[in-house]
């Protein structure tokens, strides 16, 4: 599989099928069959401190890559204006790194009451786009 197709949906549907990546921007989620082709579901939560969802109309793009170090395959790739472009494995070290990483971003951006005023969600980011160029940011959504 080296395309995906969007499908914003309200909710994520029980049966999810290849080539296709499912968006619910009311559950800030996106989710996907793997693409190396082994059959489990990737989820990427779509917030400040997980995955941003670049959409310009037409295509999608997530960010950042995807490392499915959970799986067997452990495959790794990123997801750019719907395509897959794989990106090269990593070791251990690597893989503990980029956790520690993202377990202290997350700690930073989420507030620890439920009262305290929430970041601006950046995950999806919507733009214009122009022959020339990207008019650059539109809207941003809030959670």
């Amino acid at each position: 599989m080296e395309t995906l197709n969007n499908d914003f949906v309200h909710s994520i549907p029980e049966r999810i099928f290849p080539g296709i990546l499912y968006i619910s921007m009311e559950r800030s989620v996106a989710i996907h069959l793997c693409a190396c082709g082994c059959g489990n579901e990737v989820v990427t939560p779509l917030s400040p401190a997980d995955w941003q969802l670049k959409y310009d109309g037409a295509v999608i793009s997530l960010i950042p890559s995807i490392g499915n170090w959970n799986f067997p395959c452990q495959s790794h790739y990123w997801i750019t204006n719907n395509k897959i472009k794989w990106a090269a494995s990593w070791n251990k070290n690597q893989i503990e790194d980029s956790r520690d990483f993202h377990y202290n971003r997350r700690k930073m951006l989420e507030p620890e009451n439920k009262d305290a005023p929430k970041v601006q969600d950046e995950s999806l980011i919507i733009v214009k786009k122009k022959r020339w160029a990207f008019w650059g940011i539109l809207r941003f959504f809030k959670l």
